[in-house]
């Protein structure tokens, strides 16, 4: 995309590009914490003294449920000063008008989130925790779209690493859904998260680095495969699975991978060539 090529470099310690790769990465980060945190109920131990805890002052945790609270909200803390600086960086540097708009439309979205965060520890209802996801998952979009954006000249050809990356992931999603080859478990829901936005992220970077292109397919098949990840892993949001809901959840799972890997076999037909000339040069 033409609109990047001023998105990639920088002066000072730390290039644009760093920044925004070290702000995402830890925001994924930050969301397999919270999935963690909300799993374990961990924020109950700190509901009768929030904003503290149940540790030396409040301050400090007290056992294990409240440490993982506490470092949740030590690790959020750091991810907002990241946020910020990114884009007081995107609008000092010059970056692109969509870099500027998505660190700033993260940034704007912080305060509800932490509004949001503050609740699930009070009130711990499913539809908060889900609005809580739902807002996470939406800062971390914009970050990763702002760092798709400085990769796209950093690659020779990012469409076909985007490609490659979501067509690797997406068959992971699928057999890590819980209830569809293995049981669930809190490493297994914590490892189809974990691979679930990666995959997410990858048909997200696909979509922007194709917008340019020629191949017109390849956008709204991405977009279609990001959105089944998300329906996904929004159904897996739910905490308490009924052992009568097993087997509709595993055919709802199966079925969600299933679209997202179509979609990620698509978009890699279209990506300049195929898989088999993806592989030969890259090698």
């Amino acid at each position: 995309m033409a609109s990047a090529s001023s998105d990639t470099g920088g002066g000072g310690l730390v290039s644009f590009h760093q920044l925004a790769v070290a702000t995402t990465a830890l925001t994924f980060v930050l969301l397999l914490l919270g999935i963690y945190t909300a799993v374990a109920g961990a924020g109950l131990t700190c509901a009768g003294r929030w904003p503290f805890c149940d540790g030396w002052l409040g301050l400090f945790p007290a056992n294990w449920p409240s440490f993982i609270e506490w470092f949740h909200r030590l690790v959020a803390m750091v991810v907002g000063f990241m946020v910020f600086g990114l884009t007081v960086s995107a609008w000092r540097r010059g970056r692109s008008k969509a870099v500027r708009w998505a660190t700033t439309g993260a940034l704007a979205l912080l305060p509800t989130q932490i509004i949001l965060g503050a609740l699930t520890v009070t009130q711990y209802e499913i539809v908060i925790l889900t609005a809580h996801f739902v807002f996470a998952v939406l800062i971390f979009s914009l970050l990763v779209t702002a760092t798709a954006l400085t990769f796209d000249t950093a690659l020779e050809t990012p469409q076909r690493w985007g490609a490659l990356a979501a067509f690797a992931l997406v068959p992971v999603v699928a057999v890590a859904t819980p209830f569809v080859l293995i049981s669930g478990s809190v490493p297994v829901h914590i490892g189809y998260y974990a691979v679930g936005l990666l995959a997410f992220a990858a048909l997200l970077s696909l979509g922007l680095w194709s917008m340019d292109e020629s191949a017109s397919r390849r956008t709204p098949a991405t977009a279609f495969g990001a959105a089944a990840l998300l329906a996904g892993l929004l159904l897996q949001g739910r905490l308490v699975i009924a052992p009568s809901a097993q087997a509709e959840l595993a055919l709802a799972g199966g079925l969600i991978g299933g679209l997202a890997l179509a979609a990620a076999w698509w978009a890699l037909r279209d990506a300049a060539g195929g898989l088999v000339p993806a592989l030969s040069r890259s090698s």
